[in-house]
């Protein structure tokens, strides 16, 4: 064979090769465009997907948002409400302390007779409010005292008769009545500690330093600690 024979031969062989190869690469080629296709409609459908979840991720924060706003706005109209609440309660105990300046003689005074009799089966010979007593450089105020034959009745009256230390004061004026009021040395001394209302913790303490505790209760008084005390007096 001649050399020309050869290299012809050659050329078809290599040529050969090259269509197959080419034949295969473009296969490959077809192959991989087509997966590269379907991971682009895979992409865009997740986009697509991606999209669609914001959209409703925005939805959800403008209704997040218009809920915040309706909150923030609730929240307004409560502090207006509770700044409302508190200038009427101010209001309220302004005219509650104007009324505690007539307590003793709108409330107290008006049905001491009757709780007296009530409870302790007497009339009192004379009824006194607002009694002040002085000496040199002290001076001393008892709400109503009521005397009987053989007693008499001291009667603190407080607005607020379960702050801190009332009962101590009413203690301490007590001890040093006699001194400014002689004449009670002769009487037997009953104390009466007396509001609108009281608690439980006051009633007891009241209890057991052996002073009635007197309470409002509808349009009577009412001593509610008066069982506890009848055989200690």
């Amino acid at each position: 064979m001649s050399n020309v024979e050869e290299k012809v031969e050659r050329l078809e062989s290599l040529l050969g090769q090259f269509i197959v190869n080419t034949d295969v690469a473009l296969r490959r080629l077809e192959t991989s465009l087509e997966a590269f296709k379907d991971e682009m409609r895979a992409f865009k459908d997740e986009m697509r997907a991606f999209k669609d979840e914001m959209r409703v991720f925005k939805d959800e924060m403008r209704a997040f948002k218009d809920e915040m706003r309706a909150f923030k706005d609730e929240m307004r109209a409560f502090k207006d409400e509770m700044r409302m609440f508190k200038d009427e309660m101010n209001k309220r105990w302004g005219d509650l302390a104007n009324k505690m300046g007539t307590l003793v003689e709108d409330i107290f005074i008006p049905s001491f007779e009757i709780m007296l009799k009530r409870y302790f089966n007497v009339i009192p010979k004379r009824v006194s409010s607002r009694v002040k007593l002085r000496d040199s450089d002290r001076e001393i105020e008892l709400d109503i005292v009521g005397f009987t034959e053989e007693e008499v009745f001291i009667v603190e009256v407080k607005s607020s008769p379960d702050r801190a230390g009332y009962v101590d004061e009413f203690i301490e004026k007590l001890k040093i009545l006699p001194e400014f009021m002689p004449e009670v040395k002769d009487y037997k001394v009953i104390p009466i500690y007396a509001g609108l209302a009281m608690s439980d913790k006051t009633i007891k303490y009241l209890t057991e330093n052996n002073i009635y505790a007197m309470v409002m209760k509808g349009d009577v008084l009412e001593i509610v600690n008066f069982e506890s005390l009848k055989g200690n007096k």
